[in-house]
C-alpha cells in the first residue's frame, strides 16, 4: 500500500489526556517522523504536531484514535498523492 505524508495537528485541553496519547503515538511510532509539542499557557492548551508517513488508513486510524480521547481535537492535512 502507498504511503503518504501527513501531519497531524492535535490541540490538548487536558493534561491528563497526556499518557493516553503518547500510548498511542508509541503504538504508531514506526511511522511518525517526528513531533513537537508546545505548552500555550495563556489559552491553557498544549499544541502537539505530528509528522508522519504511512498508508492513509493508518494515519486516518491514529488521528481517529487521538481524536477520541476527552479533552482532545485533531485534524490532518495530507500531502499530494
Amino acid at each position: 500500500m502507498d504511503s503518504r505524508a501527513a501531519v497531524i495537528a492535535i490541540i490538548v485541553k487536558r493534561n491528563e489526556s497526556a499518557n493516553e496519547i503518547n500510548a498511542v503515538l508509541h503504538e504508531y511510532g514506526e511511522y511518525i517522523i517526528g513531533r513537537m509539542g508546545i505548552p500555550y499557557h495563556k489559552k491553557n492548551i498544549n499544541i502537539i504536531s505530528i509528522a508522519i508517513d504511512a498508508p492513509q488508513d493508518i494515519i486516518n486510524t491514529l488521528a481517529g484514535k487521538i481524536g477520541r480521547i476527552e479533552g482532545v481535537t485533531t485534524k490532518t492535512v495530507y500531502s499530494p498523492e
